[in-house]
């Protein structure tokens, strides 16, 4: 089916046509035989890079060029950038939303295609979002991780709630190939398409003894290194012109691959050399070091301890073919778009806390083996996985590559994932009384799947028992509401069990603590938290024994608590180092962490600081001004004496230590110290920039007040 003779805007036709997309796949073309282009709602089930996403953007400018609004909603927020990324530029409107989560962001709306993740629309039907009830078309992109339980919950409901509130609107679900997609598709209404049928033709087998098994055959690898089979496997693939992942269960071991494939290939380029650079430039941690000396001769590793920005170039200079080998942890197949001509799995057991090694599900072997073959450039894609022995060969084919695809089932009917949703209904107007709270819910996929529902009527009823006796729901006979209290939580987006948690604690101490504070969110639900080893426990011993007054929780009676006791004191440790202004390196070496977990307990705990804020100015008004001032430190990772500096834009962690050690502690005396002293201090460009801002702030000021009445300083009282 030609691209040409399909009803889509012309300026998307010519896009297509410059990308040198001119067909449509066959899973494609039955996407349109299904009624994809009619507002029919789809199901498209079918393998990685067979062009999921060029059918969604096809039904989106359809709906913009009818005036419509769509929705497109990821699971992960690099994704959402990726999507934004992919869709911009093409004549059309596109918006991102992935931040905060009490704001309507009501100017999204002003855009065509708006790219959001599912927490971050849950969180804009909380806080009813104008637009919201003008999107024709929603897409849910991996629609499969309905079956998450992490995130699984929060999907559905999202769906359920989107299609409550506009019932006229179409859904395309994008899913990986799934075992039971006729019950998904059934609970969307959805035409079904399924296809086994790939762009480049995937080949799996096992390696044993230096040669890969497939089914058709064998194929002999040459020996390079006589230790690791892995290596020999990557520079086959790169001796070939390809480019390979390889996946392995731990960062260490991704470092150490990563490490010898750069010693082997040994590449020298001067793009690869710019890359290192750029990396080197930014290096505080052994890591990006590491890094950068292994991106300089072709080979990177990516996981979750880099910074956005370092696996930003990883990524960019892999897709241009710069690096030719990249180790991962299995974060890399969880959505980005980093397709090779070799994939290697070379761990499929993973280290599970309480249980040891388990092998990994079938599902996430599939979804790494489809980043193999990159279509219009390799020839072939190939997914190996590696055996002990050959005994584990015919054990490997069987337990992964002839593995019936795995099912998808509802998460949602656990009282502690149900207790937030439930909330939600009644605070966003969603259900008013017990039965329409029911009725909303035999919306839900598990009412699908489960006709009688009795577990989820179980399910919430005890998630309304926790609501009402936390005084965040009223039931008054038959009616619900929710209370200020209830509504706050609601629209401040976390779990109902954390807001209870630390109203409860804030509401029995007499005095305030910062890391009391911290301690006390570390604790919460809500939070990620650090591991603990053996090896950490006299330290933390020693801090809580120094520490004692300050802290507000104590140390629990029961065993089976300590753990989690000492997890959230450890993180609450790591985020105090923070706000003392430690090196990111000397964090990363002190906790075993990389800049990227510093950066995202940083993202989590400064909402939960925002919530507790805003909780503390309900509840216990004498903490709210301590709570808001160390929400602002742990922003920009400064003490309290460094406050008044980082109110001017420009002014971050670093340059702030630096006026402050030479006695300019306030924006009045940036001001009096004079642009050729700061200019020392901080660089030319930005001293300007200060001063720029602070001689308008003084303009703005005079011409409102008439007159300077506080002796100079009322001219910058907006940076208090």
């Amino acid at each position: 089916m030609l691209i040409e003779k399909l009803p889509i805007p012309n300026s998307l036709k010519q896009q297509y046509r410059i990308g040198g997309i001119t067909e449509l796949y066959p899973p494609q073309e039955e996407c349109v035989r299904k009624g994809m282009l009619d507002r029919k709602n789809l199901l498209v089930a079918i393998p990685t890079a067979s062009g999921k996403t060029l059918v969604a953007e096809m039904a989106m400018h359809i709906h913009i060029a009818q005036k419509g609004k769509c929705l497109y909603i990821v699971p992960l927020k690099a994704l959402a950038s990726e999507k934004f990324d992919e869709f911009n530029n093409k004549g059309v409107r596109v918006g991102i939303a992935t931040g905060d989560f009490d704001r309507r962001d009501d100017m999204l709306g002003r855009n065509d295609i708006i790219v959001a993740t599912s927490e971050k629309v849950d969180s804009l039907l909380r806080n009813n979002a104008r637009w919201i009830g003008e999107i024709t078309l929603l897409v849910i992109d991996e629609v499969h991780l309905i079956d998450s339980e992490s995130r699984g919950p929060t999907l559905e409901m999202v769906i359920a709630k989107m299609r409550y509130r506009n019932p006229a609107m179409q859904v395309i679900g994008l899913s990986a190939t799934i075992g039971n997609p006729h019950v998904l598709a059934g609970w969307l209404d959805a035409e079904l398409v399924t296809s086994t049928w790939r762009p480049v033709d995937l080949r799996q087998g096992v390696f044993c003894k230096d040669r890969i098994h497939f089914r058709e055959g064998e194929r002999e690898i040459r020996q390079v290194s006589k230790n690791y089979d892995d290596l020999n496997l990557c520079l086959d693939t790169i001796a070939e012109g390809g480019q390979c992942l390889v996946f392995v269960s731990s960062r260490r071991n991704a470092e150490a691959f990563a490490r010898r494939a750069a010693g082997a290939i040994k590449s020298d380029t001067p793009e690869l050399k710019a890359c290192a650079e750029k990396l080197d430039s930014s290096a505080e941690t052994a890591m990006v070091r590491t890094l950068a000396l292994c991106v300089s001769q072709g080979a990177a590793f990516h996981h979750a301890g880099l910074s956005r920005q370092e696996r930003a170039v990883v990524e960019e200079a892999f897709r241009k073919g710069h690096i030719k080998c990249i180790s991962s942890t299995p974060t890399l197949a969880a959505g980005l778009n980093l397709p090779a001509r070799r994939v290697i799995i070379r761990d499929y057991l993973r280290f599970s806390a309480g249980e040891g090694m388990l092998p990994i599900p079938a599902s996430e072997y599939h979804q790494m083996a489809g980043r193999a073959g990159r279509p219009r450039l390799d020839p072939y894609g190939e997914a190996v996985l590696i055996a002990k022995d050959e005994g584990q060969v015919e054990e490997l084919f069987e337990c992964y590559i002839e593995a019936p695809a795995g099912e998808v089932h509802s998460r949602i009917a656990e009282p502690t994932a149900l207790y937030t949703h439930v909330l939600s209904l009644i605070a966003s107007g969603f259900a008013g009384t017990r039965g329409e709270l029911m009725s909303f819910m035999d919306r839900s996929f598990y009412v699908h799947e489960h006709r009688h529902g009795r577990l989820m009527q179980k399910a919430v009823d005890a998630a309304l028992r926790f609501l009402v006796s936390s005084e965040m729901v009223m039931e008054i006979g038959e009616h619900l509401g929710s209370t200020e209290f209830g509504t706050l939580v609601s629209r401040l987006y976390i779990d109902p069990r954390s807001a209870a948690l630390i109203i409860t604690t804030l509401r029995e101490r007499e005095g305030y603590a910062d890391i009391g504070l911290l301690q006390l969110i570390c604790s919460t639900p809500d939070m990620p938290r650090l591991y603990v080893r053996n090896t950490d426990r006299p330290a933390l011993d020693r801090m809580i024994e120094a520490h004692e007054s300050e802290l507000w929780l104590p140390l629990p009676h029961d065993e089976d608590e300590v753990e989690e006791y000492y997890r959230a004191l450890k993180t609450a440790m790591l985020l105090t180092d923070w706000t003392d202004e430690l090196p990111d390196a000397k964090i990363c070496e002190r906790y075993g962490v990389g800049p990227g977990d510093i950066y995202g307990m940083v993202e989590s705990i400064n909402w939960l600081l925002h919530a507790s804020a805003e909780l503390s100015r309900m509840f216990a008004a004498r903490f709210n001004a301590k709570v808001r001032e160390y929400e602002i430190c742990m922003k920009n990772g400064i003490r309290r004496e460094l406050l008044p500096l980082v109110k001017l834009r420009g002014i971050g962690r670093v340059r702030a230590r630096r006026l402050f050690n030479n006695s300019i502690t306030t924006p009045e005396e940036v001001l009096n110290a004079g642009m050729d002293t700061v200019t020392r201090i901080i660089g030319r460009g930005i001293a300007e920039q200060i001063f720029s801002q602070l001689r308008n702030t003084k303009t703005i000021s005079a011409q409102n007040t008439g007159e300077d009445t506080m002796g100079g300083q009322s001219t910058l009282s907006r940076f208090r």
